[in-house]
């Protein structure tokens, strides 16, 4: 009837729109994610996105939040076998490396710390918790391999911090796909290192 009031759509629940950034980062990259079209992907206005989210750098920084979520129960899942000390430090391995140039998460991970440097404190210390628990997990994981003399007896906590700045270096070469630079010889390079470091030999 003419006039008469059109029903309100109910807003997406939350994660809806968080998987549908994840998808149109995987599927067009980041530089195609834009407010308008991900309200149009999830039948909202972008006037309602940011009503729910203030800002594009707090839709990305919750995007990532939601996609490190994932990967920590993964990560769970993985360290929490019954198995060497070793053969979850290669299961970590495999999981932080990117899959391959433009990973999505990745790529994410990238624009949001770009962004940072003009964060508040709040965004600074959600995107540190981010970091700590990769951090704790590793240490976590290197401490108990010592103890049990499948791995030499070191600082678990700087340990950690380095094999994660190699981590770091490495996945970034793999995630913007420099040349002469892929996954296979980055895991590659880090088991080596691994293997040179913190193995005890024939353990």
């Amino acid at each position: 009837m003419a006039g008469a009031a059109r029903p309100r759509r109910n807003a997406p629940p939350r994660e809806e729109v968080l998987v549908a950034a994840m998808d149109m980062i995987a599927e067009r990259g980041l530089e195609k994610l834009t407010m308008a079209g991900l309200g149009r992907a999830v039948g909202m206005s972008s006037g309602h996105l940011l009503y729910y989210f203030r800002s594009k750098d707090e839709l990305l920084l919750q995007t990532l939040e939601w996609s490190e979520g994932r990967l920590g129960v993964e990560r769970g899942r993985l360290l929490n076998r019954r198995a060497p000390a070793r053969e979850r430090l290669d299961a970590y391995v495999d999981l932080y490396v990117p899959g391959g140039h433009r990973d999505p998460h990745w790529t994410l991970w990238l624009e949001v710390w770009n962004r940072s440097q003009n964060a508040d404190d709040e965004a600074r210390e959600r995107q540190a918790a981010i970091e700590g628990a990769w951090h704790r997990d590793l240490v976590a994981l290197i401490a108990e391999g010592s103890s049990r003399g499948e791995f030499r007896p070191v600082d678990a906590d700087r340990f950690a911090a380095r094999l994660r700045a190699l981590l770091d270096g490495f996945s970034i070469h793999v995630a913007i796909g420099l040349r002469g630079t892929d996954r296979e010889q980055v895991i590659a390079h880090v088991r080596e290192f691994i293997g040179e470091t913190l193995l005890v030999p024939d353990a």
